[in-house]
């Protein structure tokens, strides 16, 4: 069991998130469902409260809050794709679920909250030995909606061009 577990403000759809976000990756479920015991200023007795569910091994809680604390982008949660196809395919499967981008492979999921789809190769990129091809790498992100492993790759690659001599 891992000590520390997130949980998760939900405005009552815990469980369709939950629902949606194990789709998503392998070794994923729904662990639990708790359903209030009694009246609270969430929800009626009976209503799901909390919804204790695993992403790539991770736990998480869903907990059905109510209106009062939306997510923001102080808090995202990074998923290291191994290519450009795991990249596209998170990606598409947050927008095709009603999230919205935003930039530098970032996006928000329906419910508010922040993801960051990022592939392996673009963090070694970034933090390549030479600072000239990691700064290029960086560049080019920075003007990236989706990250484009291939496109990142061609600018940490370019050469740097030549100063000019003057006469």
């Amino acid at each position: 069991m891992q000590k520390i577990t997130p949980c998760l403000w939900f405005n009552h759809n815990a469980e369709e998130a939950a629902n949606f976000y194990v789709t998503l990756l392998p070794d994923s479920r729904i662990d639990k469902i708790v359903h209030a015991p009694a009246d609270t200023p969430s929800g009626s007795e009976g209503s799901v409260l909390v919804v204790e569910f695993t992403l790539s091994g991770q736990n998480y809680i869903g907990l059905n809050g109510g209106p009062n604390f939306p997510f923001t982008e102080a808090v995202s949660f990074m998923i290291r794709t191994e290519d450009q196809a795991e990249t596209d395919r998170l990606w598409e499967a947050h927008l095709a679920n009603g999230g919205e981008e935003s930039a530098c492979g970032w996006l928000k999921d329906r419910w508010g909250l922040s993801w960051q789809i990022t592939p392996k190769r673009l963090l070694e990129l970034v933090s390549d030995p030479d600072p000239a091809r990691a700064r290029r790498a960086t560049q080019a992100m920075m003007k990236m909606v989706k990250i484009d492993i291939a496109e990142v790759e061609r600018a940490a690659d370019a050469a740097e061009p030549e100063a000019a001599t003057g006469s």
